[in-house]
């Protein structure tokens, strides 16, 4: 057989990275659950993998996304960094979008939808949504009861 055959078992891996001491090279733990099929507990299985970081843009501590290199670059080097998922210290929190270091905010909120023990009235709520909360006759449900005589 002359025909050589590249076989990745995963195309797409996602990690973080562990080190970036070597040259153009990322270190990236990948950990994954494994079920025990005897206890039917799931354990956690980690593989180091080494993938080329061209433009050198990860740190340690950053959530990346490998994809598989067609042929190997080196000897341990199989994967290149794709994309950087998420990078260390940038964590925006999702609801007002400011910046976050722990439970603290970065910068002070100034949207009064956002503070604490300000919460809109529902007829406030309502005003917003332009529905008032009195109804007028013409929508009111028609009599359809009958009226039973003995």
């Amino acid at each position: 057989m002359s025909a050589k055959s590249a076989t990745t078992h995963a195309k797409w891996i996602i990690g973080k990275v562990m080190g970036t001491k070597m040259k153009k090279t990322a270190k990236v733990r990948v950990t994954r659950l494994v079920l025990d099929t005897y206890q039917l507990k799931y354990y956690n299985k980690r593989k180091t993998y080494f993938a080329h970081d061209a433009l050198q843009e990860c740190t340690v501590g950053d959530i990346v996304l490998l994809k598989a290199l067609p042929e190997p670059r080196s000897k341990h080097v199989k994967h290149e960094l794709a994309e950087i998922v998420y990078k260390v210290g940038r964590v925006v929190d999702p609801l007002t979008g400011k910046k976050v270091a722990g439970y603290e905010f970065l910068e002070p909120l100034t949207d009064p939808a956002h503070t604490l023990g300000e919460e809109p009235t529902l007829a406030e709520k309502l005003q917003e949504l332009n529905i008032s909360a009195v109804s007028s006759g013409a929508t009111s449900p028609p009599d359809s009861m009958p009226t039973q005589t003995p």
